[in-house]
């Protein structure tokens, strides 16, 4: 009996992250990242639309916007397969795709992405702190190790 429930304990711990909003990989979003924070729709300067297709590209996969500017992301996933949209820079995408590529069916809701459901739309609202590069991605497995990344020019 103590061995069955100890086994059941472990196998909630899981769930536990994942209801803290984290998981390996770790995102403490409470703070201002290197490429930005969450932002107020109430400031939003301009509305950027990108196509998530099921070639595994976006469209645009090219995006310049200020320092400082609020955008507004609508997201329009245009194909038959679920994608994501979520802003980071190359590192933080790169592994945050490995840990998704272990756990497939891992949820997560981050401020700096909006998953979309086929034929939906989703929005993400974004202010863009620092000059730079930032990149975007599908982190559902193997779609960004297909292609499906676009970058955004911040100037300074």
């Amino acid at each position: 009996m103590k061995k069955t429930m100890w086994v059941l304990g472990l196998g909630m711990l899981p769930v536990f992250a994942l209801a803290g909003g984290m998981h390996e990989g770790g995102h403490g979003h409470e703070e201002t990242l290197a490429y930005g924070e969450p932002g107020d729709a109430g400031r939003v300067t301009r509305t950027v639309v990108v196509a998530a297709t099921d070639s595994m590209r976006y469209q645009p996969d090219a995006i310049t916007v200020k320092r400082g500017e609020t955008v507004r992301f609508v997201v329009k996933n245009t194909g038959k397969l679920s994608h994501e949209f979520v802003l980071g820079d190359a590192e933080s995408l790169k592994e945050h795709a490995e840990t998704m590529r272990k756990y497939p069916d891992m949820e997560h809701a981050d401020p700096n992405m909006t998953k979309v459901a086929p034929g939906e739309t989703g929005t993400l609202v974004w202010k863009f702190t620092q000059g730079g590069k930032v990149q975007f991605a599908c982190l559902v497995p193997g779609h960004y190790e297909a292609g499906m990344k676009g970058s955004i020019q911040v100037s300074r």
